[in-house]
């Protein structure tokens, strides 16, 4: 099975600022994912021509399943997270990640109904300050609608905004989860065109086994978005496999970032 998580900034290019959700959906379609977890999707905003993107997405994967979130929403529609499943969703819910003061945010959870097994998957897109995502992660780790599903096999992925990687050895490790997304040096995914910075992430508790974990690269997705794809190849089975960690290495000098970038 395969899982692509995507940063798709509502289509438009981080470095020519085109809209061109075309651009989006060409990179997912090569890498031939079976779900699809989508952060920044808008609908019916403006700047994206009023388009209904879930729509376009359902569309063009015809997906068995699929879940819309609309976490921010502007004068004219919004945008949140988009999750798409070609399998049967056996339940979901979504919550509401949002702290005082802060810019609305979001979880989505669905047990998968994969013909492997079923498995837990959750999907988000966390804050820009640090002690809001240590909260946001408490937040869903101990709420009741996480808790159904704690006894199957686990898999969280998305934007984690967790420049600083702060959350592996916080919160995730108090639950037992374990990092696929480590070293940062091999997954850095922000920003496309030169990515320097790990935001992109993923976690995993219980009987997953997952064979490969890298940053996808080429030429169009450095141009899509402002993100690159994380993509994950598992199996949901009694006794996980090494994880194959493979990573387009940057160029020696590219540099490792000073301050954090506005993702």
């Amino acid at each position: 099975m395969r899982l692509i998580s995507y940063n798709i900034h509502k289509g438009i290019g981080g470095r020519d600022r085109r809209y061109r959700l075309e651009r989006v959906i060409g990179v997912i379609k090569a890498l031939e994912p079976d779900l699809i977890c989508l952060q920044e999707v808008d609908r019916d905003v403006r700047r994206t021509r009023h388009d209904d993107q879930p729509r376009e997405f359902l569309e063009a994967f015809e997906a068995a399943a699929h879940l819309y979130q609309l976490n921010v929403r502007l004068k004219s529609g919004g945008y949140g997270n988009l999750l798409l499943s070609r399998w049967p969703l056996r339940t979901h819910h979504q919550v509401s990640l949002r702290l005082a003061r802060r810019k609305p945010r979001g979880a989505q959870m669905a047990v998968v109904d994969s013909p492997e097994g079923a498995f837990h998957l959750v999907h988000w897109h966390l804050g820009l300050a640090e002690k809001e995502r240590h909260w946001q992660v408490r937040h869903l780790l101990d709420h009741h609608l996480f808790r159904e599903s704690a006894g199957l096999p686990t898999l969280i992925v998305g934007d984690f905004n967790d420049w600083r990687n702060t959350l592996a050895a916080g919160p995730f490790a108090a639950h037992g989860f374990h990092q696929l997304t480590h070293p940062r040096s091999r997954f850095r995914s922000f920003p496309a065109y030169l990515p320097l910075t790990a935001l992109d992430k993923a976690f995993v508790r219980g009987p997953l086994a997952v064979r490969t974990v890298r940053i996808a690269h080429s030429r169009l997705a450095r141009d899509a978005s402002d993100h690159l794809p994380l993509l994950i190849d598992f199996h949901v089975e009694d006794r996980p496999h090494p994880v194959h960690q493979a990573q387009h290495h940057a160029p020696k000098h590219e540099a490792r970032p000073q301050k954090r970038p506005n993702p």
